[in-house]
């Protein structure tokens, strides 16, 4: 394994901004290769239960989260989706059977990301690391990419100035690193804004599959979130009434609303300062990629600095990352189109597409995550 540029090795210091998901792996992932990397947050603490965010959890995502053991973690906590249908009123378009994907893990599951990101906190316990909640990173920009300079603000009114050998930002989508090095987030927005509900229901319900149904114009896809919740989203602002809920509904636990933006920064890093996650690209949820993709970020960018190759990291990712985009937004795009030509030609094509093996076996890997770059440093058959 390399020691690092200059030499420094595991002794250089790295400054981490944004402890949700991407953040915390990148921590753990740098704590499992020797480092003792310091992770910033300016909330209060990780991302409330009842809010269930970032939901899919890919095959990809467990291979890379299996050397910490927090894959065994997340496999245990989280719904298990074993089929995935898309249908048109009744009649069924696709129907994918998640199991079928090679490798270790079925293609997806669902698990709240306050859940899973409370698994990672725990075991970054374990190397003695422990995210400094309330503590916001200040800086206008960025005069020195070599040695970073930020201030840390925190609640009790302190502040720090540091210089980290490296700064990661995974800092999300409005990212203060990303700004501070005065990179552009090019991209577009789509126009029309999504919705989402979570239900509790007062009884359980099956978790097992997970489902889009197309009205055209408008969609519903319905996912698991826990035994007892379904997630509900939508292009369609009173999709509620569209709902067939599956039992008694106990409460709404949570609902937000948002648009569609696919962006993303080229290059992810200059000097040492390093962008990972929504810090560097946002795209639709479309096939559950946004956090599977910070997690690959994080997860490469902490072997490279390992390896001392910190500075092909952008040149890694990118491919991957332009990939992602592009594929999610094929695939917001069929199921938001509105013109009924368009409609009745997917309707039609799409299932008779999908009987040929390649094209399912294609999708499959698409919604596993395993069409990107595998990583080099897992030594068992995905």
């Amino acid at each position: 394994m390399g020691e690092g540029i200059g030499g420094e090795g595991k002794s250089r210091s790295i400054l981490i901004a944004g402890a949700g998901p991407v953040g915390l792996v990148a921590a753990l992932e740098l704590a499992r290769h020797g480092f003792a990397p310091r992770i910033v947050d300016d909330g209060a603490g990780p991302t409330p239960m009842e809010e269930s965010r970032a939901l899919g959890v890919n095959a990809r995502t467990l291979t890379l989260l299996s050397p910490s053991g927090v894959a065994e973690r997340i496999v245990a906590a989280a719904q298990p989706i074993e089929q995935f249908r898309v249908r048109s009123t009744e009649k069924t378009l696709i129907q994918l059977d998640t199991r079928q994907v090679r490798g270790r893990f079925s293609a997806l599951r669902a698990l709240a990301q306050g859940s899973t990101e409370r698994l990672l906190i725990a075991a970054l316990s374990a190397y003695n690391i422990v995210p400094e909640w309330q503590t916001t990173v200040v800086v206008d920009a960025i005069s020195d990419f070599q040695r970073p300079e930020v201030t840390l603000h925190r609640a009790d009114g302190t502040s720090e100035r540091v210089r980290p050998d490296i700064l990661i930002g995974a800092d999300g989508a409005h990212s203060v690193i990303r700004k501070a090095l005065g990179a552009g987030f090019p991209g577009e927005a789509l126009e029309a804004y999504f919705y989402l509900a979570d239900f509790r229901y007062a009884d359980p319900v099956d978790t097992r599959y997970g489902e889009v149904s197309l009205f055209d114009p408008g969609m519903v896809a319905r996912l698991p979130v826990a035994a007892d919740i379904i997630r509900y989203i939508s292009t369609l602002e009173d999709f509620e009434n569209r709902i067939v809920h599956p039992a008694a509904v106990a409460e709404k636990t949570w609902t937000s609303q948002f648009r569609i933006n696919f962006r993303h920064v080229e290059p992810m890093a200059k000097g040492n300062v390093f962008l990972a996650g929504d810090a560097a690209h946002i795209h639709s949820p479309a096939g559950a990629r946004g956090m599977n993709l910070g997690i690959e970020d994080a997860c490469w960018l902490a072997w490279l600095i390992a390896e001392g190759r910190e500075q092909e990291y952008s040149a890694l990712r990118i491919p991957a990352v332009k990939q992602v985009l592009k594929e999610t937004y094929g695939l917001t795009r069929l199921v938001t189109m509105q013109n009924p030509l368009a409609t009745a030609a997917r309707n039609l094509f799409a299932p008779l597409f999908l009987r040929f093996g390649p094209a399912r076996r294609a999708l499959l890997q698409n919604i596993a995550g395993y069409d990107t770059a595998r990583p080099p440093w897992i030594d068992w058959a995905e």
